[in-house]
């Protein structure tokens, strides 16, 4: 599962996700990918779910790039416990996403397998997606 290697802090505020996303909102790899149309916190299992996906249905052709990385602390305070005595321990890491942000991209495969492949990986996802297509991708008909 993706975290990162080692953090400043251990633990962090919740912050706030509001407004479009600015940067990572466009295909800078692929041809297709697929971009987000809601905010969410992914959380690295989800992400892994949906990058197994995505290289199960296309076959290990192709190429895939996941656009967000998990680099959030989450913490949780164990079951049954008061309030108080200070926050609780780090359990995982998400990516918080912002609406217009491209979360996977592909290329290398028709349009069709990629449109299937990235509609699987959507369903893995807590987020509500739309399938882009590069402006000036064109088909090659063999």
């Amino acid at each position: 599962m993706l975290q990162p290697k080692k953090t400043k802090f251990r633990r962090q505020q919740k912050g706030r996700m509001k407004g479009n996303a600015q940067r990572g909102n466009q295909l800078a790899f692929g041809s297709f990918g697929i971009k987000s149309l809601e905010q969410e916190w992914i959380t690295s299992r989800q992400i892994e779910a949906a990058r197994q996906a995505v290289t199960r249905y296309m076959k290990r052709e192709g190429q895939i790039w996941i656009r967000i990385f998990p680099d959030k602390p989450i913490t949780k305070k164990p079951a049954e416990v008061r309030m108080g005595k200070g926050k609780g321990a780090p359990e995982g890491f998400v990516a918080p996403i912002t609406p217009g942000r491209i979360i996977i991209e592909v290329d290398g495969v028709s349009l069709v397998i990629a449109k299937e492949a990235l509609r699987l990986a959507a369903q893995k996802l807590p987020v509500n997606t739309k399938f882009i297509v590069r402006r000036d991708f064109v088909e090659n008909i063999i």
